[in-house]
């Protein structure tokens, strides 16, 4: 009996070496988690056995159980090295179009041959849709889709409207509104540019005219142009050459009054359509709004203080962003950002219930309980953090400590084993 209860000591130390053996192997591990194997006596008595004089049968190893206790986090210079701080798990599919889930805290990411998110192996980063302005639109793990970058450049959108608000100096020289030429200086009091984008994202320039009317006071007409050729204001006034431009009228304190074509605010006018020949939409048009930016006619020079459009041209991918909150976001060279999903986050009710896959990886079992899914930043799942990996949570310095705790228990055990060989040697020889 004692034999067995010597053996399965060095069973149990020899367990315990192993496990410590595989920690101290994975220290450098990304997102490993490290495991502690816990015993328990083997004790059996009969029925009829006494309780004061019964002995213990040896030690049983009951279980390897993982810790899952947060490693330190290592930052790094790329952004789609990603750790988790706090309890969620990312989660992965096996490829595109699997439904199987499984889930890790290793979180070193690149991108494949077609712009999916994914692990060394192949394995693909999961995310929750999300609109455009980066809501999600379901947290349910079933809905998850691969992150994938953008392959092409950004979509153009065509400019619908520009603003413009601007101080038109009272002081200037009246002018007759007839005899205006862009070609000539003398015929306007004051002039800017703006470049916009038609539907196929090509640049043109926009220029307003400004020309202090000499026959109504505190009124300025307003010409524009578009790559040099004129374009008419509808409802506008007949000008020079029969161009139609907008009238802007002031009031003795210098603040815009009324204009013409009449609108709510003041100063909102549309063009005529611009009739591109690239093979941009030829009915396109721009509300020149100058009545939201507050145009002013005091006695000071020519300032511009509004303008801008809000039009963009073709851009190419120029990085990604991941925020704390999991939101992934593309980024072009037009100025465009463009979120892509929002990283989804896995926990669960029982972590140490998890079944090991290898590749510290992890799948779900009746122990675990239920994946629950979730965004970043909510209730424990924890935050997303870009540009780091979350170490193996190995301590070296007590694995090492344990490992000698190991092998002395595993000498102690032998050395019973050989006394209690010694002492049956002894009763055998008696004669």
């Amino acid at each position: 009996m004692s034999f067995n209860t010597a053996l399965s000591g060095l069973n149990a130390a020899q367990s315990d070496l192993a496990v410590t053996s595989n920690n101290i192997a994975n220290v450098n591990t990304t997102g490993f988690k490290e495991s502690r194997a816990e015993f328990a006596d083997i004790y059996a008595l009969s029925p009829f056995g006494s309780v004061r004089t019964s002995i213990g049968a040896g030690v049983l190893l009951t279980a390897v159980a993982q810790q899952f206790n947060q490693g330190n986090l290592n930052f790094t210079q790329n952004t789609l090295d990603l750790a988790v701080s706090g309890e969620g798990f990312f989660v992965l599919a096996p490829n595109v179009g699997s439904v199987e889930r499984v889930y890790t805290r290793a979180g070193a990411f690149g991108v494949d041959d077609v712009g999916n998110v994914v692990n060394a192996t192949g394995q693909v980063l999961q995310a929750f849709p999300v609109n455009p302005n980066g809501t999600v639109t379901s947290t349910s793990l079933s809905s998850t889709v691969p992150i994938q970058l953008p392959q092409t450049a950004g979509t153009p959108a065509n400019t619908t409207e520009i603003e413009i608000g601007a101080n038109l100096s009272a002081s200037a020289s009246n002018l007759n509104v007839a005899l205006f030429d862009p070609t000539q200086p003398t015929t306007y009091s004051s002039s800017t540019s703006i470049s916009f984008f038609d539907s196929l994202g090509q640049t043109h320039i926009g220029t307003f005219y400004f020309v202090k009317d000499a026959a109504v006071p505190n009124s300025w007409a307003t010409y524009y142009y578009v790559d040099g050729n004129p374009v008419d204001i509808t409802g506008g006034t007949a000008g020079a050459g029969g161009q139609l431009f907008g009238r802007l009228t002031f009031d003795n304190t210098g603040v815009l009054q009324s204009s013409v074509p009449a609108t709510i605010p003041p100063g909102e006018f549309t063009t005529a359509a611009l009739g591109f020949t690239n093979g941009a939409d030829p009915a396109q048009t721009l509300t020149l709004d100058f009545g939201n930016n507050n145009p002013t006619q005091f006695a000071s020079g020519f300032i511009v203080s509004t303008l801008s459009q809000n039009g963009f041209g073709v851009g190419r991918l120029t990085g990604i962003d991941i925020a704390d909150d999991g939101v992934v976001r593309a980024n072009f060279s037009n100025g465009q950002a463009i979120a892509l999903g929002k990283i989804a986050l896995a926990r669960f009710p029982n972590s140490q219930g998890l079944q090991q896959l290898g590749n510290t990886n992890w799948a779900e079992t009746l122990d675990s309980g239920a994946a629950l899914a979730g965004e970043a930043g909510t209730a424990s799942f924890g935050f997303v953090r870009s540009g780091a990996l979350e170490n193996s949570n190995v301590d070296l310095t007590r694995e090492l400590v344990d490992l000698i705790t190991a092998q002395r228990n595993f000498q102690a055990n032998a050395r019973s084993i050989e006394t209690n060989n010694a002492i049956t040697q002894t009763i055998i020889q008696i004669r």
